[in-house]
């Protein structure tokens, strides 16, 4: 795989974070499900349609689309990682209608006027020049096809990242600070900029920003300790060299937010969800 995300590729092929989201599967599927959820609400996919999934990770997203297509339809699914493709051609190994490809979706070349659609559940805030991923992933939709993205909206209406967050830095201190709109989960979160890109690629598209609420099992221990293995926590520790008993404190603080907001199970955290729409013009 050649490409020019190859930092990308290493963290989410051969550190412990790719591995964390294999070992951390069930909860981040169940967590996340709300997200895919929408993306295959706003997509309509239908029996018989050919669908590019970009950044499909483990592969809970490739499993509902072969599902919404049936077996007279394709999915041909991309990740930069070939951990989590490892993963996921486990999970799609029955499936005849499945394909699986480890690509840079910025460069590959995927083939010419072949997709209905293109689909991504927080797969495509990672490039290094997004206009130009874009506009390669728009060239493999027939025209008039249609890409449906779900993307981390503001910061601040997103507690699965402030939460952890507030709590490391209590404790530790500020990181450096780092571009929001550099390659990353909250790139797509300034949806004027973003549309714009869309734009610089050729594509028509519009942006909603869909409230919803993730679903963490295990209640607020649960949904604690999943923060605390995934997200901002774990890289602010990860610069301060945190002891365990740092860690101890920060899972503590989280846990008390987390509790005041409730006890169900699976535990609800709000977010906010920037939804891109875009079709590639017919002429």
């Amino acid at each position: 795989m050649t490409g020019t995300n190859a930092d990308q590729a290493e963290y989410w092929g051969h550190s412990p974070g790719g591995q964390k989201w294999i070992t951390l599967q069930d909860q981040l599927d169940a967590a996340l499900q709300p997200v895919l959820d929408l993306v295959l609400d706003r997509a309509a996919l239908r029996p018989g349609q050919r669908v590019l999934d970009i950044g499909c990770g483990t592969g809970a997203s490739v499993l509902a689309a072969a599902a919404a297509v049936g077996p007279t339809g394709h999915v041909l699914a991309a990740d930069i990682s070939e951990l989590l493709l490892s993963r996921a051609r486990e999970r799609t190994a029955h499936l005849p209608n499945v394909e699986l490809v480890p690509a840079d979706a910025q460069v590959h070349r995927f083939g010419p006027d072949d997709r209905d659609a293109v689909i991504s559940r927080f797969g495509v805030m990672f490039f290094e020049d997004t206009t130009a991923a874009l506009a390669n992933m728009a060239r493999t939709l027939k025209p008039e096809g249609a890409m449906t993205f779900a993307a981390w909206g503001a910061l601040d209406r997103n507690p699965w990242f402030t939460v952890p967050h507030i709590a490391a830095i209590n404790r530790l201190g500020r990181p450096p600070r780092t571009d929001r709109n550099a390659p990353g989960p909250l790139a797509f979160h300034d949806t004027d900029r973003v549309l714009g890109m869309f734009r610089d690629a050729g594509l028509n598209a519009e942006a909603e920003v869909v409230e919803l609420d993730l679903t963490l099992p295990g209640g607020p221990e649960g949904a604690a300790d999943l923060v605390m293995q995934v997200g901002p926590a774990v890289r602010t520790m990860a610069h301060f060299n945190a002891t365990p008993e740092d860690a101890a404190a920060i899972r503590a603080a989280v846990l008390e937010e987390f509790a005041a907001r409730g006890s169900d199970d699976p535990f609800r955290l709000p977010a906010q969800i920037n939804l891109f729409r875009a079709t590639r013009p017919a002429g």
